[in-house]
């Protein structure tokens, strides 16, 4: 009946073209088990990493109603495999410490000599409501920097073939090709969504890591960017690393780098400074004696 209708009542509908924008950039190919040797041969190359970088800092999204951009700050990056880290920020002008914050992949510590404080706690123990520095851990520093490798006893790698949305020579953002290595891992409660890894088709390179935990939800959202050659180790230039519930994005952009020199014991070493106040992640905080307001956490 509609379509009988249609000549008698003119035109209901009308169409259009709809043009789908395809980067023209040449692409290249691998296959599966390509993608995954590349991750394990990186993995395997890189033992320590040394790196002066710049750090540019924000906080704040939807959950807390505004975004707070933080001054850049210069800083340095000790990384040793197999879990130590220790990132270093100093002040603007007068390249006092910011902030120095150490790792043994378990454990953190964090000093904060602007505010005399020094924090110890679990790396897998986070406050989204605390400050800026309080909330990042050098654990998720780590794993966005050194891509951890595919376990084969209890990781399950499959490829898929998708899209993103890049920015061509002109400016004009386009669709590109790229290859998604999904990543499933061996839980306490069964298999469940690790990681993907998206490798860019123009160099076959990860350009991002997407990091979930055992519920599903996203932890980290780690991009990559301007890949350069250091002593045959092609790592890139520029990390910026997304923590959505927490909601702090850190950007690290790396001026000069240093990789597989000797990194001895003494240079993760952070004692606690004289006189600091500290804060304990890891443990309950004492409780308040009779008559008072509330109790402290030294």
């Amino acid at each position: 009946m509609l379509i009988a209708l249609l000549p008698s009542t003119g035109c209901l509908f009308h169409s259009h073209k709809v043009e789908r924008q395809v980067s023209t950039a040449p692409l290249k190919a691998a296959t599966q088990q390509e993608l995954i040797d590349y991750i394990n041969t990186q993995a395997d190359k890189i033992r320590s990493l040394q790196a002066t970088v710049d750090i540019d800092t924000s906080v704040g999204g939807v959950k807390k109603g505004k975004v707070t951009d933080y001054k850049q700050i210069r800083g340095y990056v000790l990384v040793r495999r197999p879990s130590m880290l220790r990132m270093i920020g100093l002040l603007p002008i007068v390249r006092n410490k910011a902030f120095d914050m150490v790792s043994d992949g378990k454990i953190f510590k964090l000093w904060i000599p602007p505010k005399n404080r020094f924090i110890i706690g679990r790396n897998d123990v986070t406050n989204p409501n605390s400050g800026p520095l309080e909330s990042i851990r050098p654990q998720q520093i780590y794993d966005a920097m050194l891509l951890p490798k595919i376990d084969a006893q209890n990781e399950i790698a499959v490829m898929q073939n998708d899209f993103e949305v890049v920015t061509d020579s002109k400016g004009h953002r386009v669709d590109q090709a790229d290859y998604e290595l999904i990543v499933i891992a061996r839980g306490e409660h069964g298999f469940f969504l690790s990681r993907k890894i998206i490798f860019s088709r123009t160099d076959l390179l990860p350009h991002r890591q997407l990091v979930y935990d055992e519920n599903g939800d996203l932890r980290t959202d780690a991009r990559y960017e301007n890949y350069k050659d250091t002593d045959g180790v092609i790592f890139p230039s520029q990390i910026e690393i997304w923590r959505p519930q927490e909601e702090y994005d850190i950007t690290l952009t790396i001026i000069k780098l240093q990789v597989n020199e000797a990194l001895n014991d003494d240079k993760f070493a952070l004692e606690q400074p004289q006189g600091a106040e500290v804060v304990r992640l890891d443990r309950p905080p004492p409780a308040s004696p009779p008559g008072t307001k509330g109790g402290d956490n030294h």
